[in-house]
Protein backbone atom coordinates (compact mmCIF):
# COMPACT_ATOMS: atom_id res chain seq x y z
CA UNK A 1 0.00 0.00 0.00
CA UNK A 2 1.14 3.58 -0.60
CA UNK A 3 0.29 6.52 1.62
CA UNK A 4 -0.92 9.54 -0.33
CA UNK A 5 -0.35 12.59 1.84
CA UNK A 6 -2.02 15.92 1.29
CA UNK A 7 -1.09 18.61 3.79
CA UNK A 8 -1.00 22.35 4.52
CA UNK A 9 2.32 23.96 5.38
CA UNK A 10 0.73 26.40 7.83
CA UNK A 11 -1.17 23.59 9.62
CA UNK A 12 -3.78 26.02 10.87
CA UNK A 13 -6.56 24.44 12.94
CA UNK A 14 -9.52 25.57 10.78
CA UNK A 15 -9.59 26.61 7.14
CA UNK A 16 -12.53 27.97 5.20
CA UNK A 17 -12.86 25.79 2.12
CA UNK A 18 -14.79 27.44 -0.73
CA UNK A 19 -16.60 24.77 -2.72
CA UNK A 20 -19.18 24.52 -5.46
CA UNK A 21 -21.93 25.27 -2.97
CA UNK A 22 -22.32 26.93 0.44
CA UNK A 23 -19.17 27.63 2.45
CA UNK A 24 -18.24 24.96 5.01
CA UNK A 25 -15.37 24.38 7.45
CA UNK A 26 -13.15 21.34 7.18
CA UNK A 27 -10.81 21.13 10.20
CA UNK A 28 -9.65 17.61 9.36
CA UNK A 29 -8.39 18.56 5.90
CA UNK A 30 -6.12 21.29 7.07
CA UNK A 31 -3.21 19.81 8.97
CA UNK A 32 -3.01 16.41 7.35
CA UNK A 33 -5.15 14.26 5.12
CA UNK A 34 -3.82 10.79 4.47
CA UNK A 35 -5.34 8.82 1.67
CA UNK A 36 -4.54 5.14 1.35
CA UNK A 37 -4.57 3.80 -2.16
CA UNK A 38 -3.47 0.47 -3.63
CA UNK A 39 -0.42 0.44 -5.83
CA UNK A 40 1.29 -2.01 -8.12
CA UNK A 41 3.84 -3.05 -5.51
CA UNK A 42 2.89 -5.10 -2.47
CA UNK A 43 6.06 -4.16 -0.59
CA UNK A 44 6.16 -1.04 1.55
CA UNK A 45 9.17 1.22 1.13
CA UNK A 46 10.55 2.68 4.39
CA UNK A 47 9.68 6.37 4.29
CA UNK A 48 13.08 7.40 5.67
CA UNK A 49 14.71 6.15 2.46
CA UNK A 50 12.53 8.30 0.20
CA UNK A 51 13.32 11.78 -1.06
CA UNK A 52 10.63 14.24 -0.02
CA UNK A 53 9.05 16.21 -2.86
CA UNK A 54 6.25 18.75 -2.44
CA UNK A 55 3.96 19.80 -5.28
CA UNK A 56 1.74 22.82 -4.67
CA UNK A 57 -1.59 22.51 -6.48
CA UNK A 58 -3.24 25.60 -7.92
CA UNK A 59 -6.75 24.60 -6.82
CA UNK A 60 -8.53 22.03 -4.71
CA UNK A 61 -7.92 18.49 -6.00
CA UNK A 62 -9.78 17.98 -9.28
CA UNK A 63 -9.29 16.21 -12.59
CA UNK A 64 -6.90 18.94 -13.70
CA UNK A 65 -4.45 17.24 -11.30
CA UNK A 66 -5.30 13.73 -12.46
CA UNK A 67 -1.83 12.73 -13.62
CA UNK A 68 -0.27 13.60 -10.28
CA UNK A 69 -2.84 11.60 -8.35
CA UNK A 70 -2.38 8.71 -10.78
CA UNK A 71 1.37 8.59 -10.19
CA UNK A 72 0.71 8.60 -6.45
CA UNK A 73 -2.09 6.05 -6.49
CA UNK A 74 -0.32 3.52 -8.70
CA UNK A 75 2.91 3.80 -6.71
CA UNK A 76 5.07 5.25 -9.49
CA UNK A 77 6.53 8.05 -7.38
CA UNK A 78 7.22 5.74 -4.46
CA UNK A 79 8.82 3.10 -6.70
CA UNK A 80 11.28 5.81 -7.77
CA UNK A 81 12.01 6.50 -4.08
CA UNK A 82 10.11 9.77 -4.02
CA UNK A 83 7.74 10.69 -1.19
CA UNK A 84 5.52 13.12 -3.04
CA UNK A 85 3.18 15.41 -1.12
CA UNK A 86 0.36 17.22 -2.95
CA UNK A 87 -0.56 20.44 -1.20
CA UNK A 88 -4.08 21.66 -2.07
CA UNK A 89 -4.59 25.17 -3.37
CA UNK A 90 -7.62 27.43 -3.60
CA UNK A 91 -8.62 30.99 -4.51
CA UNK A 92 -5.60 33.22 -4.15
CA UNK A 93 -3.02 30.42 -4.12
CA UNK A 94 0.20 31.73 -5.64
CA UNK A 95 1.96 28.57 -6.75
CA UNK A 96 4.88 30.48 -8.24
CA UNK A 97 5.56 32.09 -4.87
CA UNK A 98 5.64 28.65 -3.21
CA UNK A 99 8.18 27.45 -5.75
CA UNK A 100 10.13 30.70 -5.87
CA UNK A 101 10.51 30.78 -2.09
CA UNK A 102 11.39 27.05 -1.99
CA UNK A 103 8.38 26.06 0.11
CA UNK A 104 7.63 23.58 -2.67
CA UNK A 105 9.94 22.08 -5.28
CA UNK A 106 7.19 21.88 -7.89
CA UNK A 107 3.75 23.33 -8.50
CA UNK A 108 0.89 23.44 -10.99
CA UNK A 109 0.10 26.64 -12.85
CA UNK A 110 -1.26 28.01 -16.09
CA UNK A 111 1.27 29.10 -18.70
CA UNK A 112 0.26 32.76 -18.41
CA UNK A 113 0.91 32.58 -14.66
CA UNK A 114 4.50 31.56 -15.39
CA UNK A 115 5.08 34.73 -17.40
CA UNK A 116 3.41 36.85 -14.74
CA UNK A 117 5.50 35.29 -11.97
CA UNK A 118 8.64 36.02 -13.95
CA UNK A 119 7.45 39.60 -14.41
CA UNK A 120 7.29 39.76 -10.62
CA UNK A 121 10.88 38.60 -10.31
CA UNK A 122 10.31 34.92 -9.51
CA UNK A 123 12.59 32.45 -11.29
CA UNK A 124 9.95 29.85 -12.16
CA UNK A 125 10.13 27.64 -15.24
CA UNK A 126 7.58 25.38 -16.94
CA UNK A 127 8.89 21.84 -17.47
CA UNK A 128 5.79 20.16 -18.95
CA UNK A 129 2.23 21.06 -19.92
CA UNK A 130 -0.44 18.39 -19.52
CA UNK A 131 -3.25 20.33 -21.18
CA UNK A 132 -2.65 21.50 -24.74
CA UNK A 133 -5.93 23.42 -24.72
CA UNK A 134 -7.11 25.45 -21.75
CA UNK A 135 -10.32 24.45 -19.92
CA UNK A 136 -11.14 28.05 -18.96
CA UNK A 137 -14.74 28.88 -19.77
CA UNK A 138 -17.55 31.29 -18.95
CA UNK A 139 -20.82 29.66 -17.98
CA UNK A 140 -24.26 31.20 -18.49
CA UNK A 141 -27.77 29.97 -17.81
CA UNK A 142 -29.13 28.23 -20.89
CA UNK A 143 -32.25 30.43 -20.80
CA UNK A 144 -30.35 33.69 -20.24
CA UNK A 145 -30.06 34.55 -23.92
CA UNK A 146 -26.27 34.24 -23.85
CA UNK A 147 -25.16 32.32 -26.93
CA UNK A 148 -21.73 33.88 -27.41
CA UNK A 149 -19.34 36.33 -25.75
CA UNK A 150 -21.09 39.11 -27.67
CA UNK A 151 -24.17 38.55 -25.49
CA UNK A 152 -22.57 39.31 -22.10
CA UNK A 153 -23.56 42.98 -22.01
CA UNK A 154 -25.89 43.67 -19.09
CA UNK A 155 -24.86 40.51 -17.23
CA UNK A 156 -23.09 40.11 -13.89
CA UNK A 157 -19.75 38.35 -14.31
CA UNK A 158 -18.44 36.42 -11.30
CA UNK A 159 -14.67 36.24 -11.87
CA UNK A 160 -11.26 36.55 -10.28
CA UNK A 161 -10.17 40.12 -10.90
CA UNK A 162 -6.90 40.67 -12.69
CA UNK A 163 -6.65 37.24 -14.31
CA UNK A 164 -5.09 37.37 -17.76
CA UNK A 165 -8.12 35.94 -19.54
CA UNK A 166 -10.33 38.62 -17.97
CA UNK A 167 -8.05 41.36 -19.27
CA UNK A 168 -7.98 39.68 -22.68
CA UNK A 169 -11.79 39.68 -22.75
CA UNK A 170 -11.80 43.33 -21.68
CA UNK A 171 -9.36 44.31 -24.42
CA UNK A 172 -11.57 42.58 -26.99
CA UNK A 173 -14.58 44.59 -25.80
CA UNK A 174 -16.55 41.65 -24.36
CA UNK A 175 -16.85 43.20 -20.89
CA UNK A 176 -18.41 46.49 -21.92
CA UNK A 177 -21.60 46.95 -19.93
CA UNK A 178 -20.75 43.93 -17.77
CA UNK A 179 -20.73 44.15 -13.97
CA UNK A 180 -17.79 42.24 -12.52
CA UNK A 181 -18.08 40.73 -9.04
CA UNK A 182 -15.56 38.59 -7.11
CA UNK A 183 -15.41 34.82 -7.52
CA UNK A 184 -14.68 32.96 -4.27
CA UNK A 185 -14.64 29.43 -5.61
CA UNK A 186 -18.37 28.73 -5.35
CA UNK A 187 -20.95 28.77 -8.16
CA UNK A 188 -23.82 29.07 -5.67
CA UNK A 189 -24.51 32.77 -6.47
CA UNK A 190 -24.61 31.92 -10.18
CA UNK A 191 -27.10 29.10 -9.64
CA UNK A 192 -29.50 31.51 -7.94
CA UNK A 193 -29.31 34.33 -10.50
CA UNK A 194 -30.10 33.96 -14.22
CA UNK A 195 -28.49 37.33 -14.92
CA UNK A 196 -25.14 36.09 -13.67
CA UNK A 197 -22.37 34.36 -15.62
CA UNK A 198 -19.43 32.73 -13.90
CA UNK A 199 -15.90 31.66 -14.68
CA UNK A 200 -15.18 27.96 -14.60
CA UNK A 201 -13.30 25.03 -16.00
CA UNK A 202 -15.07 22.99 -18.64
CA UNK A 203 -14.06 19.81 -16.81
CA UNK A 204 -16.12 20.57 -13.69
CA UNK A 205 -18.43 23.56 -13.27
CA UNK A 206 -20.82 22.94 -16.20
CA UNK A 207 -21.72 19.48 -14.89
CA UNK A 208 -21.81 20.67 -11.26
CA UNK A 209 -24.38 23.29 -12.28
CA UNK A 210 -26.48 20.80 -14.21
CA UNK A 211 -26.40 18.42 -11.24
CA UNK A 212 -28.09 21.25 -9.32
CA UNK A 213 -30.81 21.42 -11.95
CA UNK A 214 -29.42 24.40 -13.88
CA UNK A 215 -28.94 23.98 -17.63
CA UNK A 216 -25.98 25.99 -18.85
CA UNK A 217 -24.33 27.42 -21.94
CA UNK A 218 -20.54 27.02 -21.89
CA UNK A 219 -18.35 29.54 -23.71
CA UNK A 220 -14.69 28.52 -24.16
CA UNK A 221 -12.19 31.36 -23.76
CA UNK A 222 -9.77 29.49 -26.04
CA UNK A 223 -12.22 30.15 -28.89
CA UNK A 224 -11.32 33.84 -28.56
CA UNK A 225 -7.67 33.10 -29.31
CA UNK A 226 -6.35 33.15 -25.74
CA UNK A 227 -5.22 29.60 -25.08
CA UNK A 228 -2.28 29.21 -22.68
CA UNK A 229 -1.15 25.75 -21.68
CA UNK A 230 -2.88 24.46 -18.55
CA UNK A 231 -1.99 21.96 -15.80
CA UNK A 232 1.59 23.08 -16.31
CA UNK A 233 4.24 21.59 -14.02
CA UNK A 234 6.60 24.32 -12.86
CA UNK A 235 9.76 24.39 -10.80
CA UNK A 236 12.48 26.88 -9.97
CA UNK A 237 15.43 27.75 -12.15
CA UNK A 238 17.60 27.01 -9.14
CA UNK A 239 16.35 23.41 -8.83
CA UNK A 240 16.92 22.89 -12.55
CA UNK A 241 20.51 24.03 -12.10
CA UNK A 242 21.26 22.20 -8.84
CA UNK A 243 19.27 18.96 -9.17
CA UNK A 244 18.33 18.36 -12.80
CA UNK A 245 17.99 14.61 -12.22
CA UNK A 246 15.20 15.15 -9.68
CA UNK A 247 13.41 17.42 -12.16
CA UNK A 248 13.87 14.82 -14.88
CA UNK A 249 12.46 12.07 -12.65
CA UNK A 250 9.41 14.06 -11.58
CA UNK A 251 8.64 15.13 -15.15
CA UNK A 252 8.99 11.57 -16.45
CA UNK A 253 6.80 10.05 -13.74
CA UNK A 254 4.19 12.80 -13.96
CA UNK A 255 3.95 12.39 -17.74
CA UNK A 256 3.49 8.66 -17.23
CA UNK A 257 0.86 9.46 -14.63
CA UNK A 258 -1.04 11.59 -17.10
CA UNK A 259 -0.79 8.95 -19.80
CA UNK A 260 -2.20 6.37 -17.39
CA UNK A 261 -4.92 8.71 -16.15
CA UNK A 262 -6.12 9.58 -19.63
CA UNK A 263 -6.46 5.89 -20.46
CA UNK A 264 -8.08 4.78 -17.19
CA UNK A 265 -8.85 7.46 -14.59
CA UNK A 266 -10.65 5.23 -12.06
CA UNK A 267 -7.82 4.80 -9.56
CA UNK A 268 -6.77 8.45 -9.52
CA UNK A 269 -10.37 9.69 -9.44
CA UNK A 270 -10.98 7.62 -6.32
CA UNK A 271 -7.99 9.34 -4.68
CA UNK A 272 -9.16 12.80 -5.81
CA UNK A 273 -12.63 12.11 -4.42
CA UNK A 274 -11.19 11.23 -1.02
CA UNK A 275 -9.14 14.41 -1.05
CA UNK A 276 -12.04 16.65 -2.07
CA UNK A 277 -15.23 14.71 -1.35
CA UNK A 278 -17.20 17.80 -0.27
CA UNK A 279 -16.83 19.44 -3.69
CA UNK A 280 -16.47 16.52 -6.09
CA UNK A 281 -18.73 13.63 -7.04
CA UNK A 282 -17.88 10.43 -8.94
CA UNK A 283 -19.98 11.68 -11.86
CA UNK A 284 -18.15 15.02 -12.04
CA UNK A 285 -14.78 13.27 -11.90
CA UNK A 286 -15.75 10.83 -14.65
CA UNK A 287 -17.02 13.71 -16.77
CA UNK A 288 -13.91 15.78 -16.05
CA UNK A 289 -11.56 12.96 -17.00
CA UNK A 290 -13.22 12.76 -20.40
CA UNK A 291 -12.81 16.50 -20.90
CA UNK A 292 -9.18 16.28 -19.79
CA UNK A 293 -8.48 13.68 -22.47
CA UNK A 294 -9.90 15.98 -25.14
CA UNK A 295 -7.82 18.92 -23.86
CA UNK A 296 -4.60 16.92 -23.44
CA UNK A 297 -4.79 15.05 -26.73
CA UNK A 298 -6.52 17.26 -29.29
CA UNK A 299 -6.84 15.98 -32.82
CA UNK A 300 -3.49 14.93 -34.18
CA UNK A 301 -1.91 14.44 -30.73
CA UNK A 302 -1.07 10.94 -29.52
CA UNK A 303 -1.06 9.98 -25.86
CA UNK A 304 2.72 9.57 -25.80
CA UNK A 305 2.99 13.29 -26.64
CA UNK A 306 1.24 14.35 -23.44
CA UNK A 307 3.22 17.08 -21.70
CA UNK A 308 4.85 18.51 -24.81
CA UNK A 309 5.34 22.26 -25.33
CA UNK A 310 6.01 24.28 -28.46
CA UNK A 311 8.16 27.46 -28.53
CA UNK A 312 5.65 29.22 -30.82
CA UNK A 313 2.89 28.84 -28.24
CA UNK A 314 5.03 30.56 -25.62
CA UNK A 315 6.01 33.32 -28.01
CA UNK A 316 2.36 34.00 -28.84
CA UNK A 317 1.37 34.00 -25.18
CA UNK A 318 4.08 36.40 -24.03
CA UNK A 319 3.22 38.75 -26.90
CA UNK A 320 -0.46 38.69 -25.90
CA UNK A 321 0.44 39.49 -22.30
CA UNK A 322 2.74 42.29 -23.47
CA UNK A 323 -0.06 43.71 -25.63
CA UNK A 324 -2.25 43.71 -22.51
CA UNK A 325 0.58 45.49 -20.64
CA UNK A 326 0.72 42.68 -18.11
CA UNK A 327 4.38 41.91 -18.79
CA UNK A 328 7.35 43.87 -20.07
CA UNK A 329 8.71 42.02 -23.12
CA UNK A 330 12.17 43.34 -22.29
CA UNK A 331 11.98 41.61 -18.91
CA UNK A 332 9.97 38.48 -19.74
CA UNK A 333 11.42 36.46 -22.59
CA UNK A 334 9.42 33.49 -23.93
CA UNK A 335 12.48 31.23 -23.91
CA UNK A 336 13.02 31.87 -20.20
CA UNK A 337 9.49 30.75 -19.27
CA UNK A 338 9.97 27.10 -20.19
CA UNK A 339 12.48 24.39 -20.96
CA UNK A 340 12.17 21.35 -23.20
CA UNK A 341 15.21 19.72 -21.61
CA UNK A 342 13.20 17.21 -19.58
CA UNK A 343 10.73 16.27 -22.31
CA UNK A 344 13.34 14.58 -24.51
Amino acid sequence: MAAIVVDWVTCVPIYTLPIHGPMKLYPALICLLVLIAGCGSQTDTPTDTLQNVTVQLNWFPETEHGGLFQALADGSYEAAELAVTLRPGGPGTQTGVEVGTQRAQFAIANADDVALYRQGGLDVVAVMAAMQNHPRCVIAHAESGVESFDDLQGKIFQCQAGRSYVEFMRAKGFLEGVQEVPYSGSIAPFLANQQMVVQGYSCAEPLLAEQQGVKVKTLMVSDLGFNPYSSVLITSGELIRTDPELVRQVVRLTRQGWQGYLQDPAQANAAILKANEEAMTPEVLEFGAGVMKELATPEGTSIDQVGKMEPQRWETLVQQLADLELVDPQQVKPEDCYTLEFLE
